[in-house]
């Protein structure tokens, strides 16, 4: 299993079995020990691929990648206000997906944009924020994919004017 996987489902276990917040493990490679960035931790059921839970950070706001996940798989399993918290019962029924963002750099055109490359993060001028990963099922275009991150900010493209940043993700699973 993926180190940034395993770290995830092991900080999930341990917080959904015994409410514990574990440190980061001695065996974790050292890049997620001495690197920063921001992290997304998804979680979705095996049946059926569907989304149980997701928090994410764009930028770091931990001392390490290690921290970011251990923190975001914990909300993503507890904190998500579209889903109830995980269960002990569902444990073997997630899988666990850990998304490490880029830094984020603005666009001056769509045409730079590609939605299975790129995730996007999209500003009103009121400081409403919006963010959707790259390559997500279901998404199959530039325009759905600012059109969903807009409504999941409450942003109203035609009214807003909108700033657009994209990024990359290096996606463990």
């Amino acid at each position: 299993m993926d180190e940034y996987v395993k770290l995830a489902r092991n900080s999930i276990e341990n917080f959904v079995i015994d409410n514990q917040i574990i440190n980061p493990p001695n065996w974790l490679p050292e890049e997620i020990i001495k690197n920063r960035a921001g992290v997304f931790v998804s979680l979705h059921l095996k049946k059926d691929n569907s989304l149980r839970g997701c928090i994410g950070t764009i930028l770091p706001t931990k001392k390490s990648t290690a921290e970011e996940i251990i923190h975001n798989a914990i909300s993503a399993c507890s904190q998500d206000p579209r889903f109830s918290p995980v269960k002990k019962e569902e444990l073997s029924d997630l899988s666990v997906n850990v998304d490490i963002l880029s830094e984020p750099e603005k666009i001056k055109d769509e045409n730079e944009l590609n939605h299975k490359k790129y995730g996007i993060i999209v500003k009103s001028n009121d400081g409403q924020t919006g963010l959707l990963l790259p390559d997500i099922e279901g998404v199959e275009s530039i325009k759905e994919q600012i059109s969903i991150a807009c409504r999941k900010a409450g942003i109203n493209p035609k009214k807003d004017n909108l700033e657009i940043l994209k990024f990359t993700v290096t996606r463990h699973q």
